[in-house]
């Protein structure tokens, strides 16, 4: 997606966990714990989900890269040692504009969506893309709302 915004603006915006809470369909809440300030390789962050059909979850995110100003990412926990998903924001100047590349990975642990499939062999197919579509939406949104936050 190609924002009106130089990337060292944007580089605040995807790194502000708080503001996720402002600007997301599905995260309500965020906030650096343990003592991290900001995006740091190692640095811990809490958040909050609540989906349309009223699932709630509480999870832990490590950060896994924050190459200042163009890669930020994140593991997510769930209670379990092995992350359940991860999350990748990459930026792109072009002039005073910003291409912002985001991408989620579910794995390599267990996460809700990995146990519905199991659950329902026969509806795995289509709960895979109803989540692709929501996934997509929802990174659009987030990232028209931080847009418009600022402007």
């Amino acid at each position: 997606m190609l924002v009106g915004a130089r990337i060292e603006e944007v580089w605040g915006w995807i790194t502000d966990v708080a503001g996720y809470g402002l600007w997301s369909p599905e995260c309500v809440y965020g906030a650096w714990v343990d003592g991290a300030d900001g995006p740091a390789v190692g640095a811990w962050f809490e958040a909050r989900n609540e989906f349309a059909d009223g699932f709630k979850t509480e999870v832990r995110c490590r950060v896994t890269l924050a190459e200042e100003p163009v890669r930020f990412g994140w593991d997510v926990f769930g209670g379990e040692d092995e992350p359940f998903a991860h999350w990748e924001y990459e930026l792109a100047a072009r002039a005073d504009r910003t291409l912002i590349r985001q991408s989620f990975t579910h794995g390599p642990g267990d996460s809700g969506m990995r146990r519905g499939v199991l659950a329902d062999p026969a509806g795995a197919e289509a709960a895979k893309q109803r989540r692709l579509d929501q996934l997509g939406r929802n990174m659009r949104l987030t990232i028209a709302a931080m847009v418009n936050a600022r402007a």
